[in-house]
């Protein structure tokens, strides 16, 4: 049991818990990052990434992430390639359960992300990164003179479309009902936006696509309207799904506070949860910017606030 006891344990990967796992280390504090299901987080399942500072030319998305585990891990920080499945913060120190094996932590930090709702249909997961997207943001900026579609019917579904006009010749908003969710504002903002074109009351029953030389790319989508079950197919050359991000918070529920989408809460300017010694950081606590920058500056002051934590309650 001793040797599973540290002083600073990082459940969750990404910028978010690289970074703090990177100012840990250098503090002496030889953290563990527990990498969960997805090591290196959303970042993993993104190819080129153009708008992180530091890197002219853009760099791959895991290819950041394997330079951020290996910078903190320069400065002692150890990677567990495995999930937290249960917590027990009522206590110091405190418990942490990976299936059969029980770890203890002085301080921890929460950076388990947020994962976008996708549609659940297998050709999606075939083009992600080749066409389909779950962050306008992040790629919109490849689609320069392209025809895209944006599924989704809520502010954010809004906002994307709004935002990839900039890039984008044509955008295509498709929702499954005859009304959209989204605030009046925004919805007008894009009825008389002239690069937007709207289809309601239709879903997307599968994307499709070519593969040459290995290289897969969607060239459309196959839509099925909710009325009368017809289908057509619809050539684009990007699809961005915008409905909603599920944050990774399910084994926090009843223990740390969280607001009504499972976002957990932390003190304003800082990364205190409720609980003393445990932070959290990243896109697990960020349902507004969620990107790669946001995410690392959040982590490290996470890590600086656990330092620091940790040197006022050291006995």
């Amino acid at each position: 049991m001793a040797d599973n006891h540290h002083k600073v344990i990082i459940i969750g990967s990404g910028p978010a818990g690289y970074t703090a796992a990177l100012y840990t280390g250098r503090a002496n504090l030889n953290p563990v990052i527990f990498e969960g299901m997805q090591p290196g987080g959303q970042l993993t399942i993104t190819t080129e990434v153009e708008n992180y500072p530091g890197f002219e030319h853009g760099i791959q998305g895991p290819e950041l992430m394997d330079v951020m585990r290996k910078q903190a891990e320069r400065f002692g920080a150890k990677s567990i390639f495995k999930e937290i499945t249960a917590v027990d913060f009522s206590k110091r120190p405190f418990t942490l359960k990976s299936y059969d094996e029980v770890y203890t932590a002085d301080a921890v930090i929460i950076s388990t992300g947020a994962s976008a709702r996708l549609l659940g249909i297998e050709s999606e997961s075939k083009y992600m990164g080749h066409g389909v997207s779950a962050c306008a943001t992040c790629d919109g900026f490849f689609f320069k003179n392209l025809k895209v579609i944006v599924v989704g019917g809520g502010d954010t579904a809004m906002e994307e479309a709004n935002f990839l006009t900039k890039f984008a010749s044509e955008v295509i908003l498709i929702h499954r009902r005859d009304e959209f969710r989204a605030s009046k504002i925004m919805t007008e903002r894009v009825q008389k936006n002239s690069k937007i074109k709207l289809m309601t009351s239709k879903i997307i029953k599968e994307v499709i696509g070519k593969e040459e030389n290995s290289r897969k790319t969607m060239t459309g989508v196959i839509l099925e309207d909710t009325k009368d079950h017809s289908t057509q197919e619809l050539e684009a050359d990007g699809l961005f799904i915008a409905i909603g991000h599920k944050p990774n918070t399910g084994i926090f529920k009843g223990i740390l506070d969280m607001d009504e989408t499972g976002y957990l809460k932390v003190k304003p300017g800082s990364t205190y949860t409720n609980v003393e010694g445990v932070f959290a950081a990243g896109d697990v606590t960020d349902k507004v910017y969620r990107q790669a920058i946001t995410a690392a500056g959040s982590g490290c002051m996470a890590a600086l606030d656990a330092e620091r934590w940790l040197d006022a309650n050291e006995d």
